[in-house]
């Protein structure tokens, strides 16, 4: 399994290895950057997983080509030593390598799908080999997921026909959250530069809002450390997992605006939180969320700024829809995740043992 290990790509992949357990045996090959303590920490206490380290570029990253090829012969060494039954790619563009094993491929997001959710325009030219190098990887896979579907609809539209398709919804474990006394502030997570977050927003109206915002995140830019601030906003930098687990328990409101968001792990871990969810109106929050959150134009200060202090105001509206998103998490739970994939993985490698007339090893690897 591949993962990269910035963002929610790494959130999704430990879930679901530490919900399969002894089950599956993973090698467990990480790009993009290098593991965190924390996330080293994280990796060691699952039994289950072999963990192959680098910091390889990602094919969505800057002038990434050379490494996206040298990665490629670095992950084939990997598959020719650990022998798996079946290849789980979290990234495009190896899609298409010589594996002859299975590969199921999960399309998270892709640089395609975000320009047109961000900038409602396509991607500009400059993408064009992007485009092509996840077109082949994602038509060379035997099964190709999404966490939604809107994501695999878009994913479908830029870069199909896939040869097999389906859509596993995103899990989490509820009790890696609780539930505490409500506090009068609200929430969110992630970096005021991110446009798909669209936080930038939520900061617009923190001025004119009866509660303080609490932010998760930097206000420091990575490149030009540009530091910003905004009256009646918080910055938390960055946190620990136990760190957020605490914040959500407390906050009232969970506010994240999205223009582009296939699925938003941070929104579910808020609902098990027994948080209120203030989300993007797009087309994979609606079809996730329906009438759980209160979803607003992602464009439109004075809807989110209206909606977020009617909740500030009502008490009796804000339990509910706490209550609401409450309820409907419990369709997105790890153990319903997990084995949506173990039920891929079997489908796929008994199709394999079919084909080449082998035994399969045990367990399912």
């Amino acid at each position: 399994m591949t993962a990269d290990t910035v963002g929610g790509v790494w959130t999704y992949a430990l879930e679901l290895i530490r919900t399969l357990g002894s089950q599956v045996q993973v090698a467990l090959a990480t790009m993009g950057a290098p593991l965190s303590p924390d996330q080293q920490a994280e990796v060691n206490a699952l039994p289950n997983v072999e963990l192959h380290e680098s910091t390889w570029k990602l094919e969505w990253m800057a002038n990434p080509w050379e490494d996206v090829n040298a990665a490629g012969q670095w992950l084939l060494e990997i598959s020719r030593k650990f022998e798996p039954d079946l290849i789980h790619l979290n990234n495009f563009a190896h899609g298409n390598l010589p594996w002859n094993k299975p590969v199921l491929m999960v399309a998270h997001s892709c640089v395609l799908s975000w320009w047109q959710g961000v900038k409602n325009e396509k991607a500009p030219e400059e993408w064009g080999l992007y485009k092509t190098m996840v077109r082949q990887g994602l038509q060379a896979a035997d099964l190709v997921i999404a966490p939604s579907a809107a994501m695999l609809r878009e994913a479908a539209d830029f870069y199909g026909p896939f040869r097999q398709e389906r859509v596993i919804y995103n899990g989490r474990n509820k009790n890696l959250f609780r539930y505490a006394p409500k506090e009068p502030f609200i929430f969110s997570m992630g970096r005021i530069w991110d446009e798909a977050k669209n936080l930038e927003l939520l900061t617009r109206v923190a001025a004119f809002l009866d509660w303080p915002v609490y932010i998760a995140g930097e206000n420091v830019h990575p490149v030009t450390r540009e530091e910003v601030d905004f009256k009646n906003v918080y910055f938390l930098g960055k946190l620990s997992q136990k760190e957020i687990t605490s914040w959500l328990s407390r906050a009232s409101i969970f506010a994240l605006p999205a223009r582009y968001e296939p699925f938003g792990l941070s929104a579910l871990e808020a609902a098990f939180s027994g948080c209120a969810l203030v989300l993007g109106n797009i087309k994979s929050q609606r079809e996730i969320w329906e009438n759980a959150a209160c979803l607003v134009d992602p464009t439109d200060a004075g809807v989110l700024e209206t909606t977020l202090q009617k909740l500030i105001n009502d008490e009796f509206h804000r339990n509910i829809m706490s209550c609401r998103a409450s309820k409907a998490a419990h369709a997105y739970s790890a153990t319903r995740f997990a084995l949506q994939y173990l039920d891929a993985y079997r489908q796929l490698t008994k199709a394999s043992r079919i084909l080449t007339g082998t035994t399969p090893k045990a367990p399912v690897n």
